[in-house]
């Protein structure tokens, strides 16, 4: 691998504002790739995809940046999908790293339909679920494998799996793997991957050891960026309320019953299964993700809350990173984050594609200094009102206009 020598920086397309939008035949998509996305209802590429999908099929490294949410999966996906080489049996021809297992399954769910249409085939490799039968997989044979670095490297020890065979790399979420402590595993696997390979890389953020990571195992890289600062404040509907403890259960019932999909953040797993118990009883439908669960248990919760049988999904901090699910109507932070970057990621679930949202934060009387701090952080200034389970606003918490100070 060589080291990056220069990185074009591209902003958009050039000629896109005065010509026609562009669609994914024009970005160079092959027909059954289009044909599979039109099936599905997807006709226009989001921003990201516009960018990066013509460079990307180009062979070009490419250093994509954006938000959760922002459709990247495509972006780096479809050239994926289009370019990669058949594969031998434990010899995949694409790696995608991803942080958690959510985000591989996520993938390889929106992946693997459009590789069949193609003819190629998706694995997913990932922690939490029997190994062995994860290599038999493998030795059946994928072109694109899937995989959270730790459960890689596992079946490679086991030579389950080899990377000889490697012409393109697709990093994913680079911003979270080093959250998450897993730069030391990327670099390890990017290591021993051949000379001349692809490698796409796109993070939310580019600086600090996602820069390193660019620097080091990207060549001549373009980079492309999708302005999205003020999505996460600006496009969302904030609403603070100052709630009783004895309350706390229904005020959030009551609001999650007037939307379709809710998303609740609390801190610790045992609030997260204590809550479902406790919003079933309210008459909701709720289910949890947190590391303690089965993995199972985990992705029916996940599956179940994505395809709309489960209108409420309680989630803690470490296990929703990752987790991409549209059309979430509303997020509450049932336990206040630690922190306005915690809040921004939380609320920037209810914020995805250009759709805005609205985001409710419950605070107990001994939490209101903490929540100022975040109110400061973020540049939002509102007062926090004072609400009851039996409030008629709560009933449609998406029509009620919050007062700014």
């Amino acid at each position: 691998m060589t080291s990056r020598e220069a990185t074009e920086l591209v902003d958009a397309p050039e000629g896109e504002a005065d010509g026609p939008p562009p669609t994914f035949r024009s970005l160079g998509v092959a027909d059954d790739l289009c044909d599979a996305l039109e099936a599905k209802g997807i006709e226009s590429p989001f921003a990201i995809q516009a960018l990066t999908i013509a460079d990307g099929l180009l062979g070009r490294d490419v250093c994509g940046k954006a938000k959760t949410g922002s459709g990247k999966t495509l972006a780096f996906g479809l050239p994926t999908l289009q370019r990669v080489a058949k594969a031998e049996p434990k010899r995949p021809t694409a790696l995608i790293l991803v942080p958690t297992r959510e985000l591989a399954t996520q993938v390889t769910d929106e992946l693997a339909p459009l590789g069949v249409a193609h003819g190629v085939r998706v694995e997913a490799v990932y922690g939490g679920t029997d190994l062995e039968r994860q290599a038999k997989q493998l030795a059946r044979g994928a072109e694109v494998v899937v995989a959270t670095p730790g459960r890689l490297i596992d079946l490679i020890e086991r030579k389950a799996v080899g990377l000889t065979d490697i012409g393109i790399v697709v990093v994913d979420e680079a911003d979270r793997m080093a959250d998450m402590g897993f730069l030391p595993q990327v670099e390890w696997l990017l290591r021993h991957i051949g000379h001349g390979h692809q490698t796409l890389l796109f993070s939310a953020t580019l600086d600090g050891a996602v820069h390193t990571l660019i620097e080091r195992y990207q060549t001549n890289p373009v980079q492309h960026e999708v302005d999205s600062g003020t999505v996460t404040v600006d496009e969302m509907t904030h609403h603070f309320l100052l709630v009783h403890e004895m309350d706390k259960v229904k005020v959030a019932a009551a609001a999650a019953r007037g939307v379709n999909r809710t998303m609740i953040f609390v801190r610790t797993k045992r609030s997260a299964d204590r809550l479902v118990r406790q919003l079933e009883t309210e008459g909701l439908r709720a289910g949890a993700i947190h590391g303690d669960l089965r993995q199972n248990v985990r992705e029916k919760s996940l599956a179940d809350f994505s395809e709309g049988r489960l209108p409420v999904l309680v989630a803690t901090d470490v296990a929703a990173r990752g987790i991409h699910v549209d059309d979430v109507d509303l997020v509450i932070h049932y336990d206040p984050p630690e922190d306005h970057k915690a809040y921004l990621h939380r609320s920037g679930r209810t914020a995805r594609a250009g759709e805005t949202g609205v985001v409710l934060t419950l605070v107990l009387w001994d939490q209101e200094l903490e929540v100022r701090r975040i109110q400061t952080r973020i540049g939002v200034k509102q007062p926090m009102v004072e609400v009851f389970s039996n409030d008629p606003r709560l009933v449609d918490i998406r029509a009620w206009v919050p007062d700014r100070t």
